[in-house]
């Protein structure tokens, strides 16, 4: 049983940065591979970006390549995803996901834990 909670987001003007952080519960944290995930109002969760459990390997949507760099620090139990150069459409309610299993998993479903999400806000 992994339990994740989310913190960091909050209201930025476009240009922007934040730091989402994503701390994890339990000594088998470092095991799962990690997501972000978003959601817009009125629109699906989409993947934003995920990192293997060494923190070596990442993979991001398109559309943050570039902008976002995900990482972890395991012995704090801790994910990290910094936003550069945010954008008004990436205002979304963020979450952290955990999978036991492959990395690189873009499908919300696949996912094994779930934080409760941290509320991004770009302003234009």
């Amino acid at each position: 049983q992994v339990q994740l909670v989310e913190s960091g987001g909050g209201l930025v003007q476009a240009g922007g940065s934040l730091r989402l952080s994503c701390v994890g519960s339990g000594r088998s944290f470092r095991r799962y591979g990690m997501g972000w995930f978003r959601q817009a109002p009125e629109k699906e969760r989409e993947f934003v970006a995920a990192i293997d459990w060494s923190g070596i390997s990442t993979y991001y949507r398109d559309s943050v390549k570039g902008r976002f760099t995900l990482s972890r620090d395991n012995a704090k139990n801790t994910v990290y995803l910094r936003m550069n150069s945010l954008k008004p459409e990436d205002t979304a309610v963020y979450f952290c996901a955990a999978r036991n299993g492959d990395y690189g998993v873009t499908t919300a479903t696949r996912y094994d834990y779930w934080g409760q999400g941290t509320q991004v806000t770009v302003s234009s």
